[in-house]
């Protein structure tokens, strides 16, 4: 099937070198998981620590009122970074996967082309419908490939923009509502 042990061994090669990028990829990505894990149970235990000491120093209802109100935002707005951070790291792993497979993808269909040829030409006579119907089976195969990629990154890309979108609604729905409570105390002060 192929014409020399040494393109076998090649190809052997080129498979192993995807598999090992692939995992160095999603290593990479469970470290920086693991990172960003780490420092948001640090701070959330920090701000714990300093929520507790202000909630244990608070005299009156509405200290208490504006105490809480002043936490809501922050909250939101941390748990919304922590969500996109989270987001680039997994958005950077599927990328480099993506670009790791397409191009494993187009030197597999290299060689598949490189074997028909070489099937081509040590077929017997005769042979020629088949060899172009196979050609024509890869190319199909191919093209439906290039189009479900295609339809991937667009589905993709309309569900950055839709999370964006959400994100900004909650946090003006969050900011509008903490507002409310703000008020809501400082007429209940008055």
């Amino acid at each position: 099937m192929f014409a020399t042990p040494a393109q076998f061994t090649e190809i052997q090669k080129g498979q192993m070198d995807a598999a090992i990028a692939l995992s160095q990829t999603w290593f990479d990505a469970a470290e920086r998981f693991v990172e960003l894990n780490i420092a948001a149970a640090k701070a959330t235990l920090e701000e714990s620590v300093e929520r507790t000491q202000a909630l244990l120093s608070v005299r009156d209802v509405q200290e208490l009122l504006a105490l809480s109100g002043g936490m809501t935002q922050p909250t939101l707005e941390k748990a919304v970074s922590y969500s996109r951070n989270a987001y680039s790291i997994a958005n950077g792993a599927s990328t480099e996967v993506s670009r790791i497979v397409e191009a494993q993808i187009a030197e597999n269909n290299k060689q598949v082309a490189n074997l028909i040829d070489f099937a081509s030409k040590n077929s017997p006579a005769g042979s020629e419908p088949a060899v172009s119907m196979l050609k024509s089976a890869v190319a199909a195969a191919n093209t439906a490939y290039d189009t479900f990629a295609r339809a991937t990154r667009q589905a993709v890309e309309m569900a950055e923009s839709n999370v964006s979108a959400a994100t900004s609604v909650t946090m003006k729905a969050a900011s509008a509502a903490n507002d409310s409570v703000k008020t809501s105390g400082k007429r209940k002060a008055a």
